[in-house]
Order: structure tokens, then sequence, then C-alpha cells
């Protein structure tokens, strides 16, 4: 491996852009992360997250060897370990365990910490399938939105990113893409310059894409489907929907029709807050402007009504004939694109037993603390649930179990980590072999190592292949490649849109796009295989088969609805253990409306107490026209230090949402006060 150069790489991060990168490396160490300008899309640009990347690849509070628990569970003494012997004590325990507790009592616990697909999704689950392990139910991030757009639409499938440079009005609903999807709001700038296009923000908060947009729409929390609802409405009422595609593309526009008319603006204003004037105002530019634009965001289905509202905001679209039009339609991800084959890479034919129970990642504390039979052994990689997942003192609580063998694959010693009996240093995304699939462009990438593991830190890859092995698995599945892995995952008969696109291809090229086309004139993966306006099956599956608002879970004792949204510079839990970010976000915040501040006796900049049932926090409020009254939201999510409380997801519940068994961060209540 050169130790000094320019080498081709992409963005690791759990985000829709997946940027291509330009690494500049001397004497083995990462100098400079800059985009790379050739990439078709991201086109050099690139957020502060990645681009301060070196200072947390070459941290010196990295992982750099096994370590074994000496300290109490949470106290965050170790002392260090050979690799054999951590092997050794995992495999140990489990195999005692498969023989006293069955093999379900072992629970893998993951996310998309790392976006490569070998790393996510790859050696890892055909370990756990293979062991008989419980099943998790990955579902903390964007699944009810994804099983409400599926309802609709029939899969992942949306606008080609680069065509939205078209659009005439582009609307960001739920999304604070200036950090989140920053290529979009490029994009979006791109099209406001050439196009004299519109952006429309509507958000619970004025963030930094709130106040980029060309006019902000506040709207109460949880009532985005009623809003869309109420647009439908007057499209229909004032005869600008577009009648031709509604026959051709459709099913169901005349029960729509009909049922729609209950949502009038006078209704929808007093359940969403936002004024007759404005729901008339956006209909109309909506209804009159083409192209135009939605890019659904991943905010409104975090409540507990988050499925309903994308199925009823991608119906949109199709009101207006906008999927005919190069620039219009919609994004609510379009990995559909990109799908590689998951069977092939996972391989579930491994798990011998079907019946294998299924554990939602959303209630991991009371997977921890009640589940029967109990979880005996705790594997986390890819993800931090002591500070990312709800009902965090639960979750806590149960990590603290003396009982529970806990083993953490990690950069860092997380929030997590600090519970574990063992803990294994993991490399970074520049360490490994991985392809990516964006979930937003359609372009497939491929990471090839530009550093040397960090000391002795393992890829995910290798450590499943070491457990497998002290394990006495010698299925072939074991002891295949990267370069193997990826080449049959690639192989996907099923997805026409992969043809062309190979393991050695992309290694010559870096990058590929998939074989899009526009999805009208075609055939949709729905029932009908057009837009479902009406759905059968979702009548079969228990909802309403029109888009219907559905008010949020009534939960009154405690006056404010809180939102624990993202900040700009970390990534969930991801950088906020680097100095480096944490300077660049300086501090967490509660923003409040002026009037809920005067009423509380609470003054701009004081430190306030933000609690419920389930927890409290102490964060310093910032006092304005961000939110309207009875909302607050705060940004970022934080570990807790020695003296700080900002562990905000100790006050989000853990139920789960309408669809698919998702998240319902945003639809917890609060009561706050000065600490």
């Amino acid at each position: 491996m050169e130790s000094s150069g320019i080498f081709h790489s992409v963005c690791s991060l759990d985000c829709p852009d997946q940027c291509g990168l330009l690494l500049h490396k001397e004497d083995g160490r990462i100098v400079k992360v800059e985009g790379d300008p050739n990439h078709p899309v991201t086109k050099g640009n690139i957020c502060n997250k990645v681009r301060n990347m070196a200072e947390r690849i070459h941290d010196e509070h990295r992982l750099k060897y096994p370590l074994k628990r000496i300290g109490a569970k949470g106290e965050g003494k170790f002392e260090r370990i050979s690799w054999d012997e951590a092997i050794h004590t995992i495999t140990s325990r489990w195999k005692e365990l498969i023989q006293t507790d069955r093999p379900e009592s072992i629970l893998p616990y993951s996310f998309y910490g790392n976006m490569g697909n070998l790393s996510a999704e790859g050696m890892d689950r055909r370990f756990f399938h293979r062991l008989g392990a419980s099943q998790l139910d990955r579902t903390i991030c964007s699944v009810a939105g994804s099983v409400g757009y599926k309802y609709t639409m029939g899969g992942s499938f949306g606008t080609d990113p680069e065509d939205t440079v078209h659009s005439k009005l582009i609307i960001f609903w739920g999304i604070n893409a200036v950090s989140t999807n920053k290529q979009q709001v490029a994009l979006a700038l791109k099209a406001r310059k050439q196009n004299g296009a519109k952006i429309i923000v509507i958000d619970v908060h004025k963030n930094q894409t709130g106040r980029l947009a060309d006019w902000f729409i506040p709207i109460l929390p949880g009532t985005d489907s009623a809003l869309a609802l109420g647009i439908m409405h007057i499209l229909f009422a004032e005869k600008m929907v577009d009648a031709s595609f509604l026959k051709n593309f459709t099913v169901g526009h005349e029960e729509l029709r009909e049922h729609v008319k209950q949502y009038d603006p006078i209704s929808i204003s007093k359940i969403t807050g936002v004024s007759v004037e404005d729901i008339y105002k956006l209909a109309r530019m909506y209804g009159k402007t083409s192209p135009s634009f939605i890019r659904i965001g991943n905010g409104p289905q975090h409540h507990d009504n988050g499925g309903m509202f994308v199925r009823t905001v991608s119906c949109l679209p199709a009101l207006t004939g906008q999927w005919l039009v190069k620039g219009g339609g919609a994004i609510k991800g379009n990995s559909g694109y990109l799908a590689h084959h998951a069977d092939s890479l996972q391989r579930p034919d491994l798990l011998k037993n079907k019946l294998t129970r299924v554990i939602n990642m959303n209630q991991l504390g009371e997977a921890l603390l009640a589940l029967d039979p109990p979880v005996r052994s705790l594997y986390v990689y890819g993800c931090n649930p002591a500070v990312v997942a709800p009902a965090g003192n639960k979750v806590r609580q149960g990590l603290g179990r003396e009982d529970l063998f806990t083993v953490v694959h990690d950069l860092f010693l997380t929030d997590t980590a600090k519970f574990a009996d063992i803990v294994l240093p993991a490399t970074s995304s520049f360490e490994n072999t991985d392809f990516y699939a964006s979930y937003w462009h359609h372009y497939m990438q491929i990471q090839q190592p530009v550093l040397e593991p960090y000391g002795e830190a393992k890829s995910n890859v290798d450590v499943f292949r070491l457990l497998a092995r002290e394990m006495d698995f010698h299925d072939p599945a074991f002891e295949e490649t990267e370069a193997e892995m990826i080449a049959r995952s690639l192989d996907n008969p099923s997805n026409p849109y992969l043809e062309g696109i190979s393991y050695e291809d992309l290694v010559d090229k870096q990058y590929m796009k998939a074989k899009v086309k526009p999805l009208f004139p075609g055939i949709l993966p729905t029932p009908s295989g057009k837009i479902e306006l009406y759905s059968e099956k979702m009548k079969a599956d228990g909802y309403p088969a029109l888009p219907t608002y559905i008010p949020l879970v009534e939960d009154r004792d405690h006056p404010f609805i809180f939102i624990p949204s993202p900040n700009h510079n970390f990534l969930n839990s991801t950088f906020s253990n680097n100095q480096k970010h944490i300077s660049l976000e300086k501090e967490p915040r509660l923003y409040m409306s002026h009037e809920d501040a005067i009423a509380a006796g609470i003054e701009d900049g004081e430190m306030v107490r933000v609690w419920n049932q389930l927890g409290e926090c102490k964060l310093k409020v910032s006092v304005g026209d961000h939110v309207l009254p009875g909302v607050v939201v705060s940004q970022g999510l934080w570990g807790d230090g020695e003296n700080t409380k900002h562990h905000v997801n100790s006050l989000t519940p853990d139920r789960l949402s309408d669809m698919g068994g998702g998240a319902t961060f945003f639809s917890g209540r609060v009561s706050v006060e000065k600490k």
C-alpha cells in the first residue's frame, strides 16, 4: 500500500448524498479529505462532517486493541487482551448459552454506522443466521416511510435527483437538507439560479434549511398528512389535477376526490397551525407550477402516524401529473434502483429455525429488561444504542445487567462500549474493501483500502470470520473473500437497473450509474401496476385504503411536543465524541417559542430542565421564532459527560409507528422548567 498520494474514496456515513471523495495521504496518514470534483452528482461538494474525518480516523482515543472489563458496567474500566483471548472468551460464553438457554438468548444489535454493505449486512448476517441467534428488526430510521411509500408507489423509486435542476418549485418537506442532504440543496440552488425556482420548506423548526427557503411554513408536529390532504382538497376543488394522468396511471382517483372533501382548509388550519390563506397559496403554487418536486424527509415519519404521512404526501405528484415532467415528482428514497442481491450477501438460508424470534431494535430496553426467555448476550456493532435508542434510560438499565454478556465492536469507547464485557477495535471504512449503494442518487461506488488497519483493529468481515472458525462453522459462506461477496451481490437478475455493473468495472471506474429510466410511462411494482391512491393492500393490512389523517397518540401529561432532531456536525452519535466536531457544533440547545418562554418565566440562554416520566435533560434554551408554541426542539445526539445531562433519547418513547415497526422519536411530550 502506497504511503503517500491522492486516492479515490467514498463517504461511508449514513447520508443520502454518499459523496465521492479524494483522500490526500502523506507518510501513511490522511492529511486532507476533499470532494471528488469528477463525481457526476456530488461534484466535489462535501460537508464539514467528512471534511474533518481525518481527525476522527487518526484520533488518539481510537481503540487499538481488544479490551476486557475490569470495573463495574458503565464505569469504563478495561484492560488489554489479545485477539485470541477475546475470540475465545466470546465463543466459549456463546457455546455455553446455546446449551443452557438456546441460541435465541444471543442478540445482535447493529445499524448503518458504516454504510458499506459488507460492513453492515454481510458476514455478520451470515454468522448470526448460522448461529440461530434472535433476529433484529432494524427499523430505527426509515422503515415507516418506506412502507407508506411502497403502498403508493410499489417500492423505493422516485425522481432522478440529477433531473431536479429543471424543477421550478421545490418543496423540502420535513427534512433539514442543509444538514442531511446537502447535495439536494446544491441542486435546488442551481434550479433557483437557472430557472427562478422557488424553494419552500415545511417543517416544525426553522433550521438552516428553513432559513434558506423562499418561503418557510411552520407546522405543528404530526399534522403533515393533514396538510397534504388539505392541498388535495383544493387541487380537486379548483380543477388543478391532471385528469389524463389520473386515468392512465393511477387507481382510486374518484374515491380520493370524494374522500378529501372533508379536509377543507378551515379544518386543516386548525389541525396544522398553518393559516387558511397559506394553505390556499401553497396548493395553488403546487397545482400551477411545473415541474414541481417534493423531497420527502425522514422527520415526519418518526411520529406515531409517520407511515401514513409518507403514504399521503407521495400521492401529490400523481394528482398534478408531475411524474411525466422532467424535474417533477418526488424522492422519499431511491434505493430500489441500486438494490443488490441481499439474500446472496446475507444468506438467510443458513438460519435453520425459520420461527426464530424477531426483536424490534426500537424496544431494546424493554427486550433487555422484560423479554422471556431473556436475552443473555448482546453483540453491538455499527451502532451506539446507549445514546441512539429510544427510552434510553431503560436501555442503559438493561445494559447494566450483570448477567448480560455484552460485546461491542467499535472505533471508540462509546457510551455503549462502557457497558461491555469485551470491546473489540474496529477499522474505519478507509481501511476496508466494501461497496456502497446510495439511497438518493443512482451511483454504485466501491471503497478499497487506503490505510493500514489502525493498531490491531479488524473489519466486521474479519471478526465474523474469526468467530465462525472458533464456533466450528465450516460453511463455504464464511470463506468467501470481499471481492467474491461483492461480485455475487451485484449479480441480481431481479434488478435490471444493475445490468452492466460488476465488481471488476467498479474497481476500474470507482462509481457507475444504474440504468435508470423514467417511471412513466411504465408499470410500477404495486398490485395494480399503477400509483395506488386507493390501496386494497392497505385495507387488507388493516389500514384505511385512502390517505387519512390520524392524530398522534393522546398524551397530555406534559405540555410540549419534543422533537430531538439532527444537528449539522454530527450524524446521530457519530462525531459527538470527536473534539473538532464538538467545537464546530459548540453545545446542545433547546429551541422554544417566545410565547412559551414568557409563560414559563424563562429567558434566552438560561439552563432548563427538560423532563417527563422517562427521564430528564439539562439544556441551554434558545428563545425565538424557531418553533410554534407548544413545541420544543433540540438538535443532535450528545452523550452525557461527567457534569452534563444531554441524553435526549432518555425522553423519547419506545412505542412503535403505524407502519413497519418504526421509531416514534418525535411524538413524545415533555415539561420544561428553569433548572
